[in-house]
């Protein structure tokens, strides 16, 4: 039910992102979603891709610092409302959203939200109990 994301330090400059994709591209490894947070000095790119553990060794083998950190990503209806109910359905049992992002499936009739919450156990339960349906890693890298 989760999802393994890489985390890539860098630095707040021209051409480091471009760089990150470079070398992802020169190996095969295709970008599924990503999402920037940065600072004036560092950036944090998390970055969901197809072959986890080759995307951290190339990146590692040219100087990057890399993480991984699990994820839950949440497939909702791509309609007005859908990102809302699932927040609710979070904060009624009181969990903190450390970070999310999402992206359209390519059908265009569905979105995926990516979450890391400070319970995902419990974050999982209750989505699922909600309804709500939570991808398999598989499914999330072959979209």
């Amino acid at each position: 039910m989760r999802v393994e994301q890489i985390a890539v330090f860098l630095e707040n400059k021209s051409g480091r992102l471009a760089e990150i994709t470079s070398i992802l591209a020169e190996n095969n490894i295709n970008i599924r979603a990503l999402a920037v947070a940065d600072t004036a000095d560092f950036g944090i790119l998390r970055l969901i891709v197809d072959k986890v553990d080759e995307a951290e060794t190339a990146l590692k083998e040219k100087g990057f610092t890399v993480g991984k950190t699990m994820v839950i990503a949440v497939e909702v209806p791509d309609r007005t409302g859908g990102l809302a109910e699932v927040l609710d359905c979070v904060q009624k049992i009181g969990l903190n959203v450390e970070y999310m992002y999402a992206f359209v499936n390519k059908t265009g009739e569905n979105a995926v939200l990516i979450f890391r919450f400070d319970d995902m156990t419990r974050a999982i339960n209750s989505l699922q109990e909600n309804g709500f349906t939570i991808l398999e890693s598989s499914q999330v890298y072959n979209l």
